[in-house]
């Protein structure tokens, strides 16, 4: 039970095969307590009967993009709890149409939108939790490959992902001083809601699958433990770092067909 008594955050719960929901079971069977946001009423109902699924404490409504809403979410939760120890930030949108084609035609709008809620978010959230967090607390942010290599069709959300690892390296020394670490997990392709407006994912699927030297894509569950592992007091030693779990494709230069 590394997470007994641990008070804990997830920000981008969308359904049970999201990133979000293999980090939250990983902490729910480790014991900690658990509360999700939703961003709006179509989302709330698929959160809620996973929040009662995984034990949820509540439930609460936060738009990343609305410094009103991520102020009132920050209320509940010490009216709720007090002080919160770990903050999950799984939370990335861009355009569908920015997701295709040539990044040079991400329009300056798509570009904006992008980078205000897959990178931004997490210093808003970040700002706005920090006087609630308990020492030593630790934050964990999602990335991908396609922050640090061209990837076909993710254009402006490489951009937006290579900010935000930036960000991570940023926000931890300024959180440093309370023993409060942050880290990104690079995880691999997982086929999830979010990558399904990402043109061609399968193809990407499908190579990870031969191409990487696990021969395998991972899971939600591979991702979830790496998470724990961050979380909780193994990971006491790590901060700003941004881990790999992708069944190791990132180490990979040419390859050839088998």
């Amino acid at each position: 039970m590394l997470l007994k008594g641990k008070k804990a955050l997830i920000f981008g719960l969308a359904n049970n095969r999201s990133i979000a929901y293999g980090i939250s079971k990983a902490f729910h069977d480790n014991g900690a307590e658990l509360a999700f946001s939703y961003a709006g009423d179509a989302i709330k109902k698929r959160v809620e009967p996973l929040a009662e699924e995984l034990g949820g404490a509540f439930t609460f409504q936060c738009d990343v993009t609305s410094d009103e809403q991520i102020a009132d979410a920050v209320k509940l939760a010490e009216q709720k709890w007090g002080k919160i120890d770990i903050l999950v930030h799984a939370v990335a949108f861009a355009a569908r149409e920015d997701l295709q084609g040539r990044f040079i035609d991400t329009s300056r709008a798509g570009y904006a939108l992008a980078m205000d809620i897959s990178a931004f978010s997490l210093i808003a959230l970040c700002k706005a939790f920090e006087p609630i967090m308990n020492d030593n607390g630790s934050i964990v942010t999602m990335t991908y490959y396609g922050a640090d290599k061209w990837v076909h069709n993710y254009n402006v959300m490489g951009v937006a992902k290579a900010a935000l690892q930036a960000n991570v390296r940023y926000l931890a020394y300024d959180l440093g001083g309370r023993g409060i670490r942050i880290n990104a997990i690079s995880a691999g392709p997982i086929k999830t809601l979010a990558s399904s407006g990402v043109a061609g994912f399968s193809d990407i699927l499908h190579h990870i699958d031969k191409h990487a030297p696990l021969r395998r894509n991972v899971t939600t569950s591979d991702v979830g433990n790496a998470a724990l592992f961050l979380a909780s007091d193994l990971g006491t030693g790590v901060t700003g770092e941004v881990l790999f779990v992708d069944s190791g494709y990132n180490i990979s230069g040419t390859q050839m067909a088998d």
